[in-house]
């Protein structure tokens, strides 16, 4: 993140937290060798996603939200503006199915084992009753077969399909309850053929185009095609908004690998998720979802009823405090709060309680091994920019750097950097906003727009970043004089020229660094990547 939240204290902080676990030689002994009162590392390395709603919606809370920890702001329709480098999230619908309007505009007592009639006909939109109902997906009498269920309002209302009568299924009842108008559908287990992107998905594309925004969260992406039609949606203005598929039905996780290949990152989306596949089985998509994220380098978000309790309550329940640890340890690069900040009554202190869990569950990571595993399952050959990167990392491991500084002007030397999961944070020092904002979706980068102008020599602009980025972090207080900071630049001006690591020392001077006898250089070539 760009800011220290106002919470952070360097007293409260270690410059290697779990030094024990961190030197353990299984996976056995490092859990043994955790301990509870070992403090956390100063900085934050997982981001935070927040829901912008009714509870959050003031430039007055935005702007506590931010100084709290809150990296990306997650919007339906509008923009906040850019005055930090605070990322903008667009979330589209989705193809969803919906039931119609209730005649007397009030909620349907729907009881246990009871029967209800299910029609696609138009005629019933507005005719809602506790005998029939109206649903908008035409082909629901030809993709259900007997026996199948359906879950209304989140999963609240099941029903199970005893009968196909031309547009109508004869259903029971199999859990109960009261029904409004116009509640989400799901089909579990049954590959539906909706269109992968609504007309109104195409409206809040380009609105989104227009507006500036730097991610969209696509939802209920089932394959790869959906994605070729979002790119093109979002054509030549919007090249380089990154896009983020959510996964939230069998199909998004039978084409799991296909979309990861074709997003610039996925979220873990629990809710309907939840609802497709039996609830027991999401914790087994989480972790195959994020580990294959983390495999090919891509960010992963974890969202979904991490903190729902303190949606009117001032503190989370254990259960959601180690959901939001194990959501860190699985490997996310964020996680994200939805009603808690959308619609909720504390919504910084959900904030708060987030920021202080992540930090806990980074400290408890075993960073060497997962190193190791993440180096091994790396393809060769790889670029000098790759090798740099890996590096970089085992460079910052071995010398406990403060910080990894990456000047970076598409932001890939930062995000490749990521993916190796150093222990201490990624300062990316860029002159272009969008990259910076963008950023935030990668775990442990800490974006930094440089706005000086630049300089005719070269090597002395690329000097003039450098100190820029150790001023940034002796300024708030977690690069100190005499630490080692791993440095990773190019060799020439413009986007994929990194092939430079060095190590150096900070000197005594505010924002200086000294390269020393013991300090360590690795140029891999002159050659483009």
């Amino acid at each position: 993140m760009v800011w220290i939240s106002d919470l952070d204290d360097p007293k409260m902080s270690a410059k290697v937290p779990q030094p024990k676990a961190a030197e353990a030689t299984s996976a056995l002994d490092h859990l043994c060798q955790l301990d509870p009162n070992s403090k956390t590392a100063f900085i934050r390395l997982t981001g935070l996603i927040c829901t912008i709603g009714p509870a959050s919606n003031k430039p007055e809370m935005l702007e506590k939200m931010m100084h709290a920890g809150m990296n990306i702001a997650r919007l339906n329709k509008r923009n906040l503006g850019y005055k930090y480098a605070l990322a903008i999230a667009l979330d589209t619908k989705g193809p969803e199915i919906r039931t119609g309007l209730n005649a007397d505009k009030g909620d349907i007592a729907l009881v246990r084992n009871g029967k209800i009639k299910i029609t696609t006909n138009k005629d019933w939109f507005e005719k809602g009753n506790k005998d029939q109902i109206y649903a908008d997906y035409p082909n629901m009498v030809k993709v259900l077969q007997i026996g199948d269920r359906i879950f209304i309002d989140d999963g609240l209302i099941s029903l199970v399909v005893d009968g196909i009568n031309g547009d109508t299924l004869d259903c029971t009842i199999e859990n109960g309850g009261k029904l409004g108008s116009q509640k989400g559908v799901n089909l579990p287990n049954v590959p539906v053929d909706l269109p992968a992107v609504s007309e109104k998905d195409k409206s809040d594309l380009l609105f989104g185009v227009e507006q500036g925004v730097d991610m969209i969260f696509a939802s209920f992406i089932r394959n790869g095609a959906a994605l070729d039609e979002i790119r093109g949606i979002l054509g030549e203005k919007g090249k380089n908004i990154k896009i983020i598929s959510k996964i939230e039905n069998q199909q998004g996780l039978q084409n799991i690998d296909e979309i990861i290949a074709k997003s610039d990152g996925i979220m873990v989306a629990r809710g309907d998720l939840g609802i497709e596949i039996p609830p027991e089985k999401v914790f087994l998509a989480q972790k195959q979802i994020t580990a294959r994220c983390n495999r090919a380098g891509k960010p992963c978000i974890c969202a979904t009823q991490m903190l729902e309790s303190m949606t009117n309550k001032p503190r989370a329940t254990r259960a959601e405090i180690s959901d939001v640890a194990n959501a860190v340890l699985d490997g996310a690069d964020c996680t994200m709060l939805s009603g808690e900040t959308a619609k909720g009554e504390y919504p910084l202190e959900c904030i708060t309680t987030m920021a202080k869990t992540q930090m806990e569950a980074e400290a408890a990571i075993w960073h060497k091994n997962l190193f190791r595993d993440l180096v091994s399952l790396t393809p060769t050959p790889i670029d000098a920019t790759h090798s740099v990167a890996i590096s970089a990392v085992e460079a910052s491991s071995k010398t406990t750097a403060s910080a990894i500084i990456v000047i970076t002007t598409s932001g890939r030397s930062a995000h490749l950097v990521s993916k190796y999961r150093p222990r201490c944070p990624i300062i990316a020092v860029t002159r272009f906003e969008q990259t910076a904002r963008q950023c935030h979706l990668f775990r442990g980068i800490l974006p930094l727009i440089y706005q000086q102008p630049s300089e005719s020599d070269w090597l002395k602009d690329v000097d003039n970043r450098v100190q820029f980025g150790i001023k940034f972090g002796k300024s708030r207080g977690f690069i100190k004089s005499g630490d080692p900071v791993a440095i990773v630049t190019g060799w020439k001006a413009g986007s994929g020229f990194t092939n430079t690591l060095r190590v150096v020392y900070v000197d005594d001077s505010v924002g200086t660094a000294t390269k020393l006898n013991h300090s360590a250089s690795l140029d891999l070539g002159m050659k483009e990547s």
